[in-house]
Order: C-alpha cells, then structure tokens, then sequence
C-alpha cells in the first residue's frame, strides 16, 4: 500500500510517495519538530546547520607542529557537538570569535 504526501511548494522536488510497509510507529518529541523559517533547504536538499557556541580549545600536538581545535555546540536541544580546526573555521563563522 502506498500513499501520496502532500508537500509545500518548497519541496516539490521531493519523491511524493510514501510505502506503508516503510513506516514505523512514532512517539511524539517535541524536538523533532523543525520550523521552516529556521532552516533554508537548498536545491540539492541539503543544508547548513548553524553553531551555537565554540564550547572548548584545545592544541593538537603533532610531529613538526600544532594544530589549534576547537570544539563546537551545533545543537543546544541535542548536544551534538564536534572539534573543528579553529583557522578554518574562524574563515566560516568569523562572528563566533569575537575578541
């Protein structure tokens, strides 16, 4: 059995069809819940998840040099959390290192 979704306009290039034998039973979670306005899906459906908060620093030690990281809150509600490379990412969120 399948069923065919209505979507917005935004996501009309999304396949339409759902197959029941793919479903599964939900429990309701408010975090799951995505507002529209909150997240710019691109062309590709993909899209930028924006961070938080640097949450900690630290230097990786290597063989001939140093390597500054540091980590970051992506999600406040999930806590997810990852250690990027500060010079590269200083070049993408500039306004996250204020001084």
């Amino acid at each position: 059995v399948a069923y065919r979704l209505a979507l917005p306009p935004v996501l009309s290039n999304l396949h339409d069809v759902s197959h029941v034998s793919q479903l599964r039973k939900y429990i309701r979670d408010p975090s799951h819940v995505v507002e529209m306005d909150e997240v710019q899906v691109r062309e590709n459906l993909t899209y930028e998840k924006r961070s938080v908060v640097v949450v900690d620093h630290k230097l990786k030690e290597l063989r001939g040099k140093s390597i500054s990281l540091v980590k970051i809150l992506w999600d406040a509600a999930t806590g997810e959390t990852t250690w990027e490379v500060e010079s590269q990412f200083k070049e993408q969120y500039p306004f996250l290192f204020l001084d």
